[in-house]
């Protein structure tokens, strides 16, 4: 089968294919909450912007503006609580393609709660935000173990880090079993800021030999100087996860709506269609839909 009709007749508005098609545009990585201090304690005071509701009715029109067909909702506190919270949301709001959800993965009875939500179709993989943790995180032997229990239920794991745990994270991906799919989350957020480049570079091509690796192309505004950044600040960081990953394993996502702390919709994903605008139609499909259908299984 045509996997490319595939993918445009199943996010297509007219199955029947009457009017002119194009590919689905997908965001692979948004958020969602009802706001409240408790919860989203990450959330302080140099993040004001963000102390409210963000919900799918308050990023639908962006999205049509910038035709955007769907996204992938993203855990941002790590309760099952939430899991549960995204999963309804995605049943009043078609725009939720898919969801990546949190469970203890450490736990005892990870295999008792992968059961369980695993009711759930909407439910495409897990995160945990290791970017919080300490340094021998990945290392430990109760996480790999709950990691690796989602292969059998054709979970995806999102690893979010810091550019100074790509070592931990190569080691981590090293001891999972083979194929199991993985996506980084924010190009592991690089030090843009202070043009830091050369170590994660390094670190990002190791990481990028390993085929079952992808990248989201995301979260990148926030790592610049907040409101003061340039398009050329990105160009040398997507330099470097393009030519290590290539546009078969590089996903478009916006981190709506944390990024709006430095920019809002348009500019990023705008500036990522400049950066692609001499590669091939097919590729930039690819990586602003077909990737993230593919990958999470939409």
């Amino acid at each position: 089968m045509n996997m490319k009709k595939y993918y445009d007749a199943a996010f297509s508005d007219d199955p029947g294919g009457s009017s002119e098609r194009r590919t689905a545009v997908i965001d692979a990585h948004a958020h969602f909450w009802k706001y409240d201090k408790k919860t989203y304690d990450w959330i302080d005071n140099s993040m004001k912007t963000l102390q409210q509701d963000y919900l799918p009715e308050h990023l639908s029109l962006v999205a049509r503006r910038n035709n955007v067909d769907g996204v992938v909702a993203v855990q941002a506190t790590q309760t099952e609580l939430e899991t549960h919270f995204l999963i309804e949301l995605a049943k009043t709001h078609s725009i939720i393609k898919g969801v990546v959800g949190w469970i203890d993965l450490q736990a005892e009875n990870i295999e008792e709660r992968l059961r369980y939500f695993s009711q759930y179709p909407i439910i495409k993989g897990y995160r945990h935000v290791v970017q919080g943790e300490p340094g021998d995180f990945l290392y430990r032997e109760n996480f790999r173990r709950g990691v690796a229990a989602l292969q059998a239920y054709n979970y995806t794991y999102d690893i979010l880090i810091y550019h100074h745990q790509l070592q931990p994270a190569i080691d981590f991906v090293k001891a999972m079993p083979a194929g199991m799919p993985f996506v980084i989350d924010h190009c592991a957020k690089p030090d843009i800021r202070h043009k830091n480049i050369d170590e994660w570079r390094r670190l990002m091509k190791e990481i990028a030999t390993f085929p079952n690796v992808n990248c989201k192309l995301s979260g990148l505004f926030t790592e610049a100087a907040w409101k003061e950044w340039s398009a050329a600040d990105f160009y040398p960081y997507l330099d470097v996860v393009f030519e290590a990953f290539g546009p078969n394993r590089l996903l478009f996502g916006s981190d709506w709506p944390v990024m709006l702390l430095s920019g809002i919709y348009i500019q990023w994903k705008s500036l990522l269609e400049k950066y692609m605008e001499n590669y091939t139609p097919e590729d930039r499909e690819k990586v602003f839909g077909l990737n993230a259908i593919q990958f999470y299984n939409l």
